[in-house]
């Protein structure tokens, strides 16, 4: 057995398809999993397709205080779903991912159904499907066959890691390589059936305005070898997964690892041997870096944005989870327009993110002088959580308090002028969610008296000193 993570999210849209007439039918259950949400609720749809402008509750358990190696139950999972009082972007005009968004939904449809997820799961998907050993395994601590994930390099040695999540529509189904093959074979043996189960799950998606979507019903929807590809990989500490399905070719791919080397490549690797076909990289012309190195701010996430020479003709771009590089091109612009593109325009620096469906001018933040009067305690009210800041001989910390706990201390960086990030060393999955931005607000007298603080997966939100 081994743990597909967030493999499960299709499974828990499938479910969904399948149990009820529409989608739609989930939206009363959804609005009342959110009592304290101002304005519109998401629809169940939008949950589906990542568009609900809901920010990432493993990602808002770190600012309750939660350490890093704590346990996360239902009930604490609960707590902060029900406390959800603003969201991040007005749902269907956004992407963002977000865990639990599938909670809600799994959730959803246990009451609506009156079966718990387990049951719907089994009864709907895995027994029709012919997945004979898949289960809900929710508690990650440990599998029922006694399977094991690991953490560390082959280097630094291997230990068991340690899980203390309980998981359900996100990310909780336990699965062996044959029961995985029985879904890929259920998709190829009904693929000429415009209303089978993965052609619905796989068909388009859009935004509010009408734009495709690169995300819907728990697949990701790339172009692969110039063919369209749904896809999604999952990770926790000690395990990674990845599949992709090429329909064209009737091809899938299925990467289980009990440890953490990158499942991803691994398919993508995989795929194209299956293909026999050769990622060629194309020789083009040398590019300069454009005047683009510096940091700066996107208004609408405020989040920072930190751009630097990176390899021969790569641009270091860190702004999502992880340092993306990005291609110089010889227009002066760096990426690509199907993916993320940096481009100059007016005087002004616009970054475009297709799969998020926004386009963005970035507002630069001078370099210098760097304040660090910014000690004290802050208090988010929408959360009822605070940021302690110490300064200790010119260096300052950060650490989050709230109802799980008190974090540990860790150490800011500075940015640029009244700009610091913050790591998040584990959001209680494996990948941690970026770097906390931190960006200072001041009153006529230039004393600090609020803070924007927002990552990858939780942005906007505001702290106000005590």
């Amino acid at each position: 057995m081994f743990r597909i993570c967030s493999i499960t999210k299709q499974f828990t849209c499938g479910v969904a398809l399948e149990s009820v007439a529409d989608v739609g039918d989930l939206d009363a259950a959804v609005s009342s999993a959110l009592p304290k949400l101002t304005g519109a609720p998401p629809q169940a749809a939008h949950l589906c397709h990542n568009q609900s402008g809901l920010r990432d509750y493993w990602a808002v358990a770190m600012l309750h205080g939660a350490p890093a190696e704590s346990a996360f139950g239902d009930q604490d999972a609960t707590r902060i779903i029900r406390d959800t009082r603003t969201l991040q972007f007005e749902p269907g005009t956004r992407y963002s991912y977000c865990n639990q968004n599938f909670r809600i939904l799994s959730d959803a449809l246990a009451a609506r159904t009156g079966r718990s997820f387990a049951e719907l799961l089994r009864t709907t998907i895995f027994d029709p499907v012919g997945m004979r050993t898949a289960l809900l395994a929710a508690d990650t601590a440990a599998l029922p066959d006694g399977t094991t994930g690991y953490e560390g390099t082959q280097q630094t040695g291997f230990r068991p890691a340690e899980n203390r999540i309980i998981w359900t529509g996100d990310a909780g189904i336990a699965a062996s390589l044959d029961d995985m093959i029985a879904w890929e074979r259920f998709i190829d043996r009904t693929r000429d059936d415009p209303a089978s189960l993965y052609n619905r799950l796989s068909a388009p998606v859009s935004f509010k305005d009408g734009t495709l979507a690169q995300y819907g019903y728990g697949l990701g929807r790339r172009i692969s070898h110039g063919r369209a590809t749904t896809c999604h990989g999952g990770a926790l500490r000690g395990w990674r997964s990845h599949r992709l399905h090429m329909a064209a070719k009737r091809l899938s791919v299925v990467v289980l690892f009990n440890h953490m080397a990158d499942a991803q490549q691994a398919a993508q690797c995989l795929l194209t041997a299956a293909l026999g076909e050769i990622d060629r990289i194309q020789p083009c012309e040398a590019a300069s870096m454009p005047p683009m190195a510096g940091a700066y701010i996107e208004p609408e996430t405020g989040l920072s944005v930190r751009i630097q020479q990176g390899a021969p003709g790569k641009l270091l771009l860190r702004y999502d989870r992880f340092p993306e590089a990005l291609d110089l091109n010889p227009d002066g612009t760096a990426g690509t327009p199907d993916s993320v593109l940096l481009r100059q325009e007016n005087d002004a620096l616009w970054m475009d993110r297709a799969a998020d469906h926004q386009s963005s001018r970035l507002h630069t933040v001078p370099a210098t002088p760097i304040k660090t009067d910014i000690a004290g305690v802050y208090r988010c009210e929408e959360l009822t959580a605070d940021l302690t800041i110490t300064d200790a001989g010119g260096v300052l910390y950060g650490a989050f308090s709230g109802f799980l706990g008190q974090s540990r201390m860790e150490l800011l960086t500075p940015v640029a002028t009244d700009l610091w990030t913050l790591p998040c060393p584990r959001a209680l999955d494996h990948t941690p969610p970026g770097d906390w931005t931190l960006a200072i607000g001041r009153d006529d007298d230039g004393r600090p008296t609020t803070i924007r603080l927002g990552c990858w997966l939780a942005r906007n939100l505001t702290y106000r000193r005590k």
